[in-house]
């Protein structure tokens, strides 16, 4: 059911017309530029990327040397057999799926979630049919650059939806009008939540899949966190999307699960009919991913060992952050995902606490605002918290976590 204000409410989600310049830019740029009249007042603990930084798996080495001369060969866009049905036998472990994924028409590779997620905008702006009013494609705000990109890039109005506390960080679907949802051509959702960490439940991916279905929108689920986790295993999008998975394409990467952020490999699967419309774009547009890279994958899939290792290294540090934060800044352990999201709104805001980070403490952080767009009510979700990403060693985390405390207080 549709909340008889949801009209006036999707309208105050919407970009500004022509948008902030800053609107635009990486948020990395902008912190580097915002911090470049300051030294690090200590040795330099950075939290602001999220770049694993644990060790990679053992076998990565062994399965390239082994395949090195494949380096000589094109690589298929849609992968090589190995790797779509070890993405598939993965998929149905990992997941309760109503049947078993299509390894031949199913399952894509990607270099990596983030070129799929962008090249997914402009393959959506096209196999979707005709739209009433300008198409659109809606995002969680703050969100993932690559989401905006995207939907810039195939000439869609982009709709923010604003993700808070009070919507417990995750789009709010009772929100949005029909008029919005007759002309959305896809729904970007992450799912755990890339900076507040937040998981969507069942009864959310099922409702969602319902307006897909009825609007005839395609959902573009961002799952790459979905392997870290510190109590209960996240869900999927594909888990609710029937026995068709129409309507649906979920992302991942090993970039987080495994620790390969520089391998760039990763995949979508879903819709046949929408990754056959996909595989055509890809085939002449987007970067092909090396088969010895595919090789390695195989191998990543099919082990759990890392993952679970990876998994008690992160459940660590969220032990140390629970001991030094506290309930200071609202902090609260995520169900999802390796981020920290912090209300400084009360220390000077976030540009003015990430600067203090800095200067005094050595501790570099991302700006909340910087990750997010002011709508055209003048509201920035993510003004007032700024993002930490636990990818360190325990010992540096705690340093910093601590220096960050005593900055702060």
């Amino acid at each position: 059911m549709l909340a008889p204000s949801s009209m006036a409410m999707t309208a105050s989600s919407r970009a500004p017309q022509g948008g902030h310049p800053d609107g635009e830019r990486s948020p990395f740029a902008r912190t580097a530029e915002l911090l470049a009249p300051y030294q690090a007042g200590k040795p330099l603990i950075a939290l602001s990327l999220g770049e694993p930084q644990h060790p990679i798996p053992p076998f990565v080495g062994r399965v390239l040397a082994d395949h090195v001369a494949e380096f000589g060969r094109y690589p298929i866009a849609k992968g090589i057999e190995p790797f779509r049905q070890a993405v598939t036998k993965w998929l149905c472990s990992r997941f309760q799926l109503a049947r078993a994924v299509d390894p031949e028409r199913e399952v894509l590779v990607l270099n990596g979630s983030r070129e799929g997620l962008f090249f997914a905008a402009l393959a959506a702006s096209r196999y979707v049919g005709e739209r009433k009013g300008r198409p659109a494609i809606l995002m969680p705000n703050p969100f993932y650059p690559a989401y905006g990109a995207g939907a810039r890039a195939s000439g869609c109005e982009q709709i923010y939806l604003p993700t808070t506390a009070a919507n417990g960080f995750l789009p709010d679907l009772d929100t949005l009008d029909e008029a919005t949802l007759a002309r959305t051509v896809a729904f970007y959702i992450a799912s755990p939540a890339n900076p507040q960490g937040a998981v969507a439940s069942r009864d959310y991916f099922r409702r969602l899949k319902q307006l897909a279905d009825r609007y005839g929108f395609i959902i573009l689920s961002d799952e790459c966190y979905s392997e870290i986790y510190t109590r209960e295993a996240p869900g999927s999008a594909l888990e609710c999307a029937g026995d068709d998975f129409s309507n649906v394409v979920v992302f991942q990467s090993l970039s987080k699960r495994s620790n390969l952020p520089g391998m760039r490999v990763g995949f979508a699967a879903g819709d046949a009919k929408f990754l056959a419309a996909f595989h055509e774009l890809r085939n002449v547009a987007a970067p092909q991913v090396p088969v010895p890279l595919q090789h390695v994958a195989v191998a990543a899939y099919g082990d759990e060992t890392h993952v679970e290792e990876n998994r008690r290294l992160y459940r660590t540090k969220f032990d140390v952050a629970d001991q030094i934060l506290g309930h200071r800044y609202g902090y609260a352990r995520p169900a999802g995902g390796f981020c920290v999201w912090l209300d400084v709104s009360k220390r000077g805001g976030e540009e003015a606490a990430t600067v203090k980070l800095y200067r005094d403490a050595g501790v570099r952080v991302i700006p909340g605002s910087y990750l997010a767009r002011t709508q055209a009510d003048g509201f920035n979700p993510g003004a007032g918290y700024i993002r930490l990403a636990l990818v360190s060693d325990a010992e540096s985390t705690a340093e910093a976590l601590h220096r960050l405390v005593e900055t702060l207080d």
